[in-house]
């Protein structure tokens, strides 16, 4: 996983990335703005480049000839598309790797196309809705825990996210700041399986006829990490522990609506404080808030504010980290 920061040109420009000294193509590139208020960009190679998504809304997958324009071996290349182009502007590109090429999954009673990533627990899924509880194939072979599905084709379906620390019986919005609900006919209250996630009747998770994208994360020891936390309400705050240094993450509180869903990382962010603010369900540019802030450590990361959206006394918080260096051998900054 890599977060790669960079300048806008206007034209087309390769973005590189370097992960300990190593490039990588994406199969998932989330670009964001980060000097002006600009929509998010969601790339996948299983929908193909120029397919955008945005993160803030509910609106339906966009064909953007100048968006995301090549999955390359060292990175990607975008168009002259403002929100990720903008000469002199800065933005920045976080990037996962799948399996690749998309091959078709029939472990469910949905066929799905797949790009599986099982070393690191991540795949990209797309299939075709039912509105009947069903089960779609994820590849991974190992238990997701964390869903993040989208409508690809019809506008006013928000994001709906599934994550273990909730419960399957319960789901929470990517698009918005209101806590978790409870409802049956998202995750049909079962848990994904090493094979399969299931999803129920409702139409933002599995519509009649829509088309779907599903991204799925499952932990793997010293490179990612899915869980909660309470929250302290000080600015000697919660220390989350994660197992590796984090790269990247995103937390949102859930027990209580109001709250952004909440992007740091380290490549924005080089040294201790983490502060520089993002936050998945909105446009707004880049910003540094006296009460939003953590540090990245060895081992997790450690709150350093006192906001509501991520440290309130009492509060409860879901989170995904993924690691600066994988495989256990991160040192504190």
């Amino acid at each position: 996983m890599a977060a790669t920061t960079y300048t806008g040109t206007g034209a087309s420009l390769a973005v590189a990335n370097t992960v300990n000294g190593v490039n990588f193509q994406p199969d998932f590139v989330w670009v964001k703005g980060r000097s002006g208020a600009t929509d998010h960009a969601l790339y996948d190679s299983v929908r193909g480049t120029t397919k955008d998504l945005v993160s803030n809304a509910t609106s339906a997958e966009t064909t953007q000839a100048t968006g995301l324009t090549a999955f390359g071996s060292t990175g990607f290349t975008v168009g002259a598309l403002a929100k990720m182009n903008t000469s002199a502007a800065t933005y920045v590109g976080w990037q996962w790797k799948a399996g690749g090429t998309a091959v078709s999954n029939t472990a469910g009673s949905i066929t799905s196309s797949v790009s599986a990533n099982t070393t690191a627990g991540f795949s990209v899924v797309t299939f075709t809705g039912t509105a009947a509880n069903a089960t779609v194939g994820h590849g991974l072979g190992a238990s997701p825990s964390m869903v993040i599905t989208k409508v690809r084709d019809a506008a006013g379906y928000a994001w709906t996210v599934g994550h273990t620390s909730m419960g399957w019986g319960n789901y929470i919005y990517l698009n918005t700041t209101a806590a978790q609900g409870t409802a049956s006919n998202r995750w049909q209250n079962t848990a994904p399986s090493s094979t399969v996630i299931s999803v129920g009747a409702d139409g933002a998770v599995n519509g009649s006829g829509l088309s779907m994208v599903a991204y799925c994360f499952a932990p793997v020891a010293g490179y990612s990490a899915f869980g909660s936390y309470v929250g302290n309400g000080s600015s000697d705050g919660s220390f989350i522990y994660t197992g590796m240094r984090p790269r990247f993450i995103m937390l949102k509180r859930t027990d209580t609506s109001g709250t952004d869903w909440v992007l740091f990382d380290s490549s924005r962010d080089p040294e201790n404080v983490v502060d520089q603010y993002l936050a998945a369900n909105l446009s707004d540019a880049e910003g540094v808030y006296a009460n939003d802030k953590v540090d990245f450590l060895s081992n997790g990361f450690k709150q350093r504010g006192t906001a509501s959206g991520q440290n309130a006394s009492g509060g409860t918080y879901i989170y995904m980290a993924f690691a600066e260096n994988p495989f256990k051998y991160a040192n504190a900054r």
